[in-house]
């Protein structure tokens, strides 16, 4: 049922209007205010011409009339939501912030509802919510990421001839030089990217990515494709993009409105010296294009049809018949052909062998012969201009095959979800090497080619790995592996922890760009900090339970229960004394600490919020808190007795240890207009007090000058993430800043320098 847009009284409206957006009507019925429920309007009108009569109210819960048609999502263009049948147009925190000079308060909207925030005395005369402000005086650049995305995607990590190892996590393709401990970002992308490959000159580079946080209907994107493929407008939408992995530029953007969804694997020919790329979208019928990708901007697409009405799992090119093209996934191995325009498709027959749920992976021999792997552990040999299978090899792998490698002796190489690496000789005979990769590292789930006789592995547990048949294999890259919200740097050293749903823990070196140490805590974490001294780290759970640890040995000390929901926060205090656990229960829990923040006993709990505790921050003198919910309150609270403060006039000049609530009068600023209330997800602030940094729903990372305090402060904008940010964080100096993704699992890791263009633009985007 749809909601209601609210009226100042109750009306009827009898109206149709007969505008057009972009040639498309659609009625609507929209319910009026819930006093008058049986009162309907029935508009033939664009979105953003519908009467809102306040600019705080919102309009959301729009429901379709019957099967009359479909109007494009407009509200997609702000919100970046998904597209569902259910649309919202929404314009929560309408209303500019008002202030109040003779109290001295400022009230801040979201979702129409108001925030009164206390001016500090000095600013009482002279301040004005919409006075310009400076522009930040310091500057993002992208410095290292932590992660690999081997989870759910395939065939995407590879050697350069320059000795990289390319691949990709969230928005980033990296490419890392494990000898020279470097890396390098083509920073392209603005969401997911899900597949990658390299063309047979080893120097270009094709990638895919799924719609951006400002995607609209997908089914608009086919009649008002962006004139130009490379404006901002047009990296939000699905679509590849060829660069060079030297220059890191950006040659060709195609597939823009002929993409609907995400690309799901592409691949560029290899018989003709790469000039054409097959592309498999991931929509309902998985259509698949061929592309003259080179042919100007946009590139040319030659055809398009419909692959399978399953999911494709792999798509390649044959290295000896331009023309032959295989597809594999659900049920289905097929075999295409390319002739004058039209593509010819054969079903992989599999006689009286078993079909497989799944053919998982596909390569091509030096002759032209295909070989298939399958969700049963087998391998296949399809002929050369065939269809049915020439030779099965039983049990390969426990479990399926994940990968298949044809190496330029002939040899084979697979990995298959059983952990195991294989050798087969080019008969498809074991030569008897085989490589374990260890459980904690996942299954290998991409295996290539690396220098020599070394292989690069990406395993399924988002690791990459060197080695070979003859020295051992080794991680050079972990990651995370399931949605990441803990984060805390170290008080003193140049190392930051963090904890996920995944149930580890993990210390990073941000010098070394190595794991000091994981540590498996058996459920999945929400909350982490650091003592003052660094010698503990707690960890809050989702189930309200938190950990006590040692920092350097990991040995767990005590653990502690705070109600059954999730602990989302916990913080110490300047002095050291007191620990406050902020709980998704609406509570905050205070504890004494003792015998080097290795005991701990409650004081008591703080009672207040009508929501769950989202954010807090101790004062300076470790008396007072101050703490956000999901409500969108800002609540004050004396900790030693655990009382909520009801004047918070009085608090109005208190000096604060930290800024991490985002709703406080230093934090106005870092509100967009339509936000409501949940876009931002963290913020943090320089310890120096220079810089305040935001993480929000849109994937960004937002640096503003410190205090935020009017609105539409200026500020800086960098992409990478391609999920929630979920936590940002200073290391103790200040040189470095430290971002993580919710369900991208990426860490990335920030320089932070003087900003010597603070004086011109007002906000910019770095990518």
């Amino acid at each position: 049922m749809g909601k209601y847009l609210s009226l100042p009284q109750p009306q009827t409206i009898n109206a149709s209007f007969n505008l057009s957006l972009n040639a498309l009507l659609t009625p609507y019925s929209l319910p009026l205010s819930p006093l008058t429920p049986s009162i309907t309007c029935t508009l033939n009108l664009p979105f953003h011409l519908l009467p809102v009569p306040d600019p705080c109210w919102c309009l959301i819960g729009v429901t379709r009339r019957g099967n009359s048609g479909s109007l494009h999502n407009l509200s997609s263009l702000r919100s970046g939501q998904s597209t569902t049948p259910q649309y919202n147009l929404v314009r929560h925190g309408g209303k500019e912030p008002q202030y109040n000079n003779e109290e001295g308060v400022v009230k801040l909207y979201l979702r129409g509802r108001p925030l009164n925030l206390y001016v500090p005395t000095p600013l009482r005369d002279s301040y004005s919510p919409s006075a310009p402000t400076s522009p930040p005086s310091v500057k993002l650049k992208l410095e290292w990421v932590y992660g690999y995305r081997g989870r759910d995607c395939r065939n995407n990590v590879y050697q350069l001839p320059t000795g990289e190892i390319v691949y990709f996590v969230a928005a980033v393709v990296v490419l890392y030089n494990v000898e020279e401990q470097m890396q390098r970002h083509y920073l392209g992308h603005t969401d997911d990217i899900k597949c990658l490959a390299v063309h047979p000159n080893k120097l270009l580079i094709a990638t895919g990515q799924t719609a951006g946080h400002d995607r609209r209907d997908a089914r608009s994107w086919r009649l008002n494709p962006p004139a130009d493929p490379l404006s901002p407008e047009a990296e939000h939408w699905p679509h590849i993009r060829v660069w060079d992995s030297v220059s890191l530029h950006t040659l060709h953007v195609i597939g823009i409105s002929d993409i609907e969804r995400s690309v799901a694997c592409l691949a560029f020919s290899k018989a003709d010296g790469g000039s054409l790329i097959v592309a498999v979208d991931e929509a309902p019928d998985h259509n698949m294009s061929v592309w003259d990708w080179s042919r100007g901007e946009r590139g040319y697409k030659l055809l398009e049809t419909k692959c399978s009405a399953d999911q494709v799992l792999a798509v390649e090119f044959s290295p000896v018949d331009k023309s032959t093209i295989i597809t594999c996934g659900k049920n289905h191995i097929s075999f295409w052909s390319y002739d004058s325009g039209m593509l010819a498709k054969r079903m992989g027959i599999f006689e009286n062998r078993e079909r497989p749920k799944y053919v998982t992976a596909i390569s091509f021999t030096d002759t032209g012969n295909v070989i298939s792997g399958d969700s049963n552990g087998n391998l296949l040999i399809w002929q050369r201009g065939g269809n049915t299978v020439y030779r099965m090899v039983r049990g390969a792998h426990e479990g399926p095959v994940f990968s298949i490698l044809v190496q330029k002796d002939g040899s084979i190489t697979t990995g298959g979800k059983d952990g195991n690496i294989v050798e087969w000789d080019r008969d498809l005979e074991r030569t008897g090497n085989v490589i374990q990769v260890p459980e904690q590292f996942g299954s290998p789930r991409m295996v290539t080619s690396g220098r020599g006789s070394q292989l690069v592995v990406g395993t399924t547990r988002n690791c990459v790995m060197e080695g070979s048949f003859t020295f051992p294999i080794r991680p050079v890259m972990q990651g995370h592996t399931e949605e990441l919200w803990a984060l805390a740097p170290h008080p003193s050293q140049q190392q930051f922890l963090t904890a996920g749903y995944d149930r580890t823990c993990y210390l990073w070196d941000t010098m070394a760009h190595t794991i000091v140490w994981s540590k498996d805590i058996g459920e999945p974490a929400q909350s982490a900090a650091f003592s003052n001294n660094g010698e503990i780290v707690i960890v809050g759970t989702t189930s309200g339970r938190w950990i006590v640890m040692d920092a350097d040995t990991r040995e767990m000390y005590s653990q502690h229960q705070d109600g059954n929901e999730p602990i989302q926060v916990v913080k110490f205090s300047p002095s050291g004394e007191y620990l406050a656990v902020g709980s998704r229960d609406n509570n905050i829990y205070v504890y004494q600490v003792s015998e080097d923040c290795r005991k701990y006993s409650r004081v008591g709990r703080c009672q207040g919020h009508s929501s769950f505790v989202t954010h807090l921050d101790w004062s300076a003198d470790s008396q007072f808190l101050q703490s956000n919910s999901g409500d969108y309150e800002l609540l004050f609270w004396n900790a030693g007795l655990c009382r909520q403060i009801v004047q918070t006039s009085q608090m109005r000049d208190t000096e604060w240890a930290t800024n991490s609530c985002t709703l406080t009068f230093n934090t106005l600023g870092i509100w967009p207009e339509g936000a409501d209330g949940t876009d931002i997800n963290t913020c943090t602030r320089a310890n120096n007090s220079s810089a305040l940094i935001t993480g929000d729903d849109f994937g960004k990372v937002k640096i503003f000058s410190y205090p935020a305090s009017h609105q539409k402060a200026r500020n800086m904008e960098y992409g990478g993430h391609s999920s929630h940010v979920t936590a940002v964080t200073f290391l103790h100096d200040d040189s470095r800043l430290v971002s993580t993704g919710g369900r991208d699992t990426a860490v990335m890791q920030w320089m932070v320098s003087a900003n010597s263009s603070s004086g011109s633009s007002s906000a910019s985007s770095h990518r």
